[in-house]
Order: structure tokens, then C-alpha cells, then sequence
């Protein structure tokens, strides 16, 4: 599999035209992105829930692990701190890989289209943590996953859940849809994977959510795109980060949380 490949800013480019932002992603996108990560209660609770997952699926002695659509490294410095996993984190944008070297500096990362990865049976996991949202042709993303992964390796998937949460938020973020859990089990096999695990989360405050939402069924004549709902408070950021402790209790339990406003996939590659 050939790919020819240009140099920016010090990143191995597979994809050099979609480098440099789109109309989804305004410039300071991923500056403001990666200022609420670190303490908002929903980036912390579902890295933690990915954490948990690799450690209960990934038990071969320091796996390889692609994370496509890295962002800005948030999840792959929760992993890394694990300190068992080699890594490689894979951005649509050169904006997202500069804060994700700086914040893992000995990580390698890359730039390239998830619909077309630049690799072949190469890594024991792939995740994709809400990224096909975003794109149209998720099919050909899971089917890129699927030939970037060894025989035997594992997708690990996050998504939005259940249309009827759909609302102007979902229009602002750019997502193409929101998942049901047959809908996203159908989309796994036919890219050649056999589901291992599937969950709901943010379950405790579907409810919150769900109100939340109503008023927003319609975008506001002057939307932008924004960070996903994500300017709380803090009094709010610290009683939704408990209630999340109840997601993460119960899915550490191997239970699968029936409803939430997010799926969590687990699968393998079967051939």
C-alpha cells in the first residue's frame, strides 16, 4: 500500500490538502478544545472508560496501539500513562498534532485521512473515540480500521447514541448522525469485525441531557462550530463527574448500560 507523504511542521503527512483545517474546524478549534479537556467531567469519565477497556482486551505485553483522530492527545496521554503501550496517534489536522506533541513529545504522530490509512495489519488495536460521527463515509473508515489492524486485533469505537437526543448541538459539533446500537453492530460486521463488547454511557444523566436538549432542536441563525456543549460550571462539571462514577462503576463491572448518550464498541478483527 503506497502512500506518498510531505513533511509540515514535523509531521509525516498522508493527506497534506486536508492538513490545514476545513469549514468544520475554525482555527482556534483545538486551542479551546484542549484548554477544557483537562478538567471537564465528560473527557475524564470517558477516558477512563477507554483506559479500563484496554486494560480488560489488550492482554499481550506492550501492545500497538493507532488512536485515529487523536485531537489534541488527550486520550493517548491517559494511556501513556499506563506505561505498557506503544503508540501512534493520527490526526485529519496539523492544529490537533500540535498540542498532542506537546503534550507526549516521545509519541508518534501523523497526519492522514481515517477513510484511508496508510496501513496494513500493523497494530494490535485501533480506536476511534467520536470520530465517525464526523464523516460521512464511516463505513470506509471502519473498513481502513479493519486493514490497518493485525489478525486478531481489536476496534475500540466511541459515539454519540440514539437519534432522538439529535438537536442543534449535534448540527454545531458537524456530526453527520448519532448512532443506535444495532445500527453501529451492523456498520462493525460488515467492515469484517465480530462485536466483543457494547455499552451505553452517560446513562446516570441521560435524563439531564435529554432536558437539556429540547430547547435546542433548532440551530440558532448565527451558529458556529463550538465545543460540544462543554462551557459548564463548575458546581455542574463536579455533580455530573460523580454520576459518571456510576456509568464507570458499572461498566468496570462488565455490565452493558442499556440507554446513554454515548456507545462504546468493542470488536474484533475476524479475518
Amino acid at each position: 500500500m503506497a502512500h506518498e507523504t510531505v513533511t509540515i511542521e514535523g509531521i509525516r503527512c498522508y493527506a497534506p490538502t486536508l492538513a490545514l483545517g476545513s469549514e468544520d474546524y475554525p482555527v482556534d478549534f483545538h486551542d479551546r478544545l484542549c484548554r477544557l479537556e483537562q478538567g471537564h467531567f465528560w473527557f475524564q469519565a470517558r477516558s477512563r472508560i477507554i483506559r479500563n477497556i484496554f486494560r480488560r482486551y489488550l492482554a499481550q505485553p506492550r501492545p500497538h496501539i493507532l488512536d485515529i483522530g487523536c485531537g489534541t492527545g488527550y486520550v493517548l496521554q491517559q494511556l501513556a500513562a499506563e506505561g505498557h503501550y506503544e503508540l501512534t496517534g493520527l490526526e485529519e489536522h496539523i492544529a490537533g498534532l500540535r498540542h498532542a506533541r506537546q503534550r507526549l513529545p516521545s509519541v508518534e504522530f501523523v497526519q492522514a485521512d481515517a477513510r484511508d490509512l496508510p496501513y496494513e495489519s500493523q497494530f494490535d488495536a485501533v480506536g476511534a473515540f467520536d470520530v465517525i460521527e464526523h464523516i460521512d463515509e464511516d463505513g470506509a473508515v471502519l473498513a481502513s480500521m479493519h486493514r490497518a489492524l493485525k489478525p486478531g486485533g481489536i476496534v475500540v469505537v466511541t459515539v454519540p447514541q440514539h437519534q432522538w437526543l439529535w438537536s442543534a448541538a449535534d448540527e454545531v459539533a458537524m456530526h453527520k448522525r448519532r448512532y443506535t446500537r444495532t445500527e453501529l453492530s451492523a456498520k462493525l460486521s460488515v467492515a469484517g469485525f465480530a462485536m466483543l463488547y457494547c455499552t451505553s454511557f452517560v446513562t446516570a444523566l441521560l435524563p439531564v441531557m435529554y432536558l437539556s436538549r429540547l430547547g435546542k432542536r433548532r440551530p440558532a441563525a448565527d451558529a458556529t462550530t463550538d465545543v460540544y456543549e462543554l462551557e459548564i460550571s463548575p458546581v455542574a462539571n463536579t455533580v455530573c463527574s460523580v454520576a459518571m462514577r456510576i456509568d464507570e462503576g458499572l461498566i468496570g463491572l462488565g455490565l452493558s448500560l442499556p440507554v446513554g448518550g454515548s456507545l462504546l464498541a468493542v470488536a474484533r478483527k475476524m479475518k
